[in-house]
């Protein structure tokens, strides 16, 4: 500590008043102690931090030692004793316990003043410093934590890249440098895969099938997605002949960068991959079947559709279908597909779901609806059997009454009809069903009929005649 070089003469006489503005106005929290060490007066900078320490009330008279925690009254002791022998003021660390429970953290350097051994404490608040030095911990842990986290992953996709049995390769999408090959990768390329890292791409491959490879990757590059090629490796010593593979490629970004994702596939592997003879002939029965056969994503866009499913929706080609999404289509815009998609996802199958299919030109068939879920080299797809059921249900949805016979057939006109009319058939078929069993109840007395349904004799053959209900003719009523 530096103190004034004349104080005398730059402060000059001050009166006790002065001083103890000016000693209360120097920290947060002053305490003035006796020779022993006993609280004798507080000044406080915030009236917040003084009710919190409950000070004014509490501490006068007690020792300074009694109003801190057990851990810090062996400093208490040290600053008093520092200031008894007049050396340099150290600040220390004290918590004192406050009526929240909390401790709060206060920092303190004493003096003596006087010849009775008077001692003043200045205490600095450190709740801020505390507060952001928590903080501070609290983001250390939570970085090391999600770093934690990264590594593990990279860890687990380090070792799925290196186990995986298909051949893959990653490029750097300007130069096209292959930056890694996992060992299936290095194996399939035979000699030019030890060489193969840290080279060009293309130098896997003979010259003829360079530019195939160069315009797969420039198009995967535009447009993001594009056919796979077929290619033949370089000539090595083990195969003089070549070995022609499958390439297909998908587009990465990392930050500023971009990746490709490049897979290899042995043609022979491809070929072997041919469906049996059976499956192939149902395969085919699915192209040309009368009902609308359609195969979507996850996301519900078609990757492909029969003959019959591009008659419904009128559209000539596959191609003018194919990645684009099956609600375009299929009945309500984000009502019905959606409701599709999550009963596959929940159930893996979907029975009989009564919906509409839009045609492209304005056409409109009521239809039902069948999906499946199934697993297609590890990816997830929706298949979509679409049945034309407008005419079955022309004739056959309703009775010769005009009303519907069950429930399924109600459930089965929501969102074909307002909800207004269905409730007017719900009542209509409740009112008939009440009527039919009151008649049998009553051995078709319709008298007996009326008055156990409280209706006039009068009411119970209008509602007769309405329903088509008994031979009314026979009882030659009107």
């Amino acid at each position: 500590m530096k103190p004034f070089r004349a104080p005398r003469s730059a402060i000059g006489d001050l009166d006790a008043e002065t001083a103890a503005t000016m000693v209360a106005a120097a920290a947060d929290i002053t305490l003035v102690l006796d020779a022993d060490g006993v609280i004798r007066d507080v000044a406080g900078h915030s009236d917040d931090l003084m009710a919190d320490l409950a000070s004014e009330t509490g501490w006068i008279g007690r020792p300074w030692s009694a109003t801190v925690t057990i851990e810090s009254r062996v400093k208490v002791e040290a600053i008093l004793r520092e200031a008894a022998g007049n050396a340099t003021p150290r600040w220390r660390h004290l918590n004192h316990p406050t009526n929240s429970g909390a401790d709060m953290p206060i920092q303190y350097a004493a003096v003596r003043v006087g010849a009775d051994g008077r001692v003043v404490a200045f205490g600095r608040d450190l709740r801020a410093m505390s507060d952001l030095q928590q903080r501070l911990v609290n983001a250390q842990q939570s970085m090391e934590r999600d770093y934690a986290r990264m590594r593990h992953a990279e860890t687990r996709y380090r070792l799925l890249f290196q186990m995986s049995s298909e051949s893959v390769l990653i490029l750097d999408a300007a130069a096209h440098k292959v930056l890694e090959a996992n060992p299936a990768a290095r194996a399939l390329c035979g000699e030019a895969g030890k060489r193969l890292v840290g080279g060009s791409f293309a130098d896997a491959f003979v010259p003829e099938s360079v530019p195939g490879v160069q315009a797969l990757l420039a198009a995967v590059r535009a447009a993001g997605r594009a056919d796979d090629v077929r290619a033949v490796l370089i000539d090595t010593p083990e195969d003089a002949a070549g070995r022609e593979v499958i390439v297909s490629a998908s587009l990465l970004r990392e930050e500023n960068s971009a990746y490709f994702l490049v897979r290899l596939t042995a043609a022979d592997a491809e070929a072997a991959a041919v469906l049996p003879r059976a499956k192939a002939r149902l395969l085919k029965l699915v192209e040309s079947a009368p009902d609308g056969f359609v195969v979507t994503g996850t996301d519900g866009r078609v990757i492909t559709a029969n003959a019959a499913f591009l008659e419904m929706v009128q559209m000539p080609t596959e191609e003018q279908v194919r990645g684009e999404s099956l609600d375009r289509w299929v009945g309500r815009p984000g009502v019905d597909l959606d409701v599709l998609i999550a009963n596959l996802r929940q159930r893996g199958t979907v029975r009989l779901f009564a919906s509409t299919l839009n045609g492209e030109y304005g056409g409109k068939m009521e239809v039902e609806i069948s999906a499946t879920s199934v697993i297609n080299g590890g990816q997830p797809s929706f298949g979509f059997a679409v049945r034309n059921v407008g005419h079955r249900l022309t004739l056959d949805s309703r009775p010769a009454t005009g009303l519907p016979r069950s429930v399924e057939q109600l459930t089965e006109l929501i969102g074909r009809v307002s909800l207004k009319d269905l409730v007017r058939e719900s009542t209509d078929m409740i009112e008939r069903l009440y009527i039919e069993a009151a008649l049998k109840l009553t051995g078709d007395n319709r008298a007996s009929a009326a008055e156990m349904l409280g209706l006039s004799r009068q009411s119970l053959y209008v509602k007769l005649r309405r329903y088509g209900l008994g031979d009314l003719a026979a009882e030659g009523e009107s």
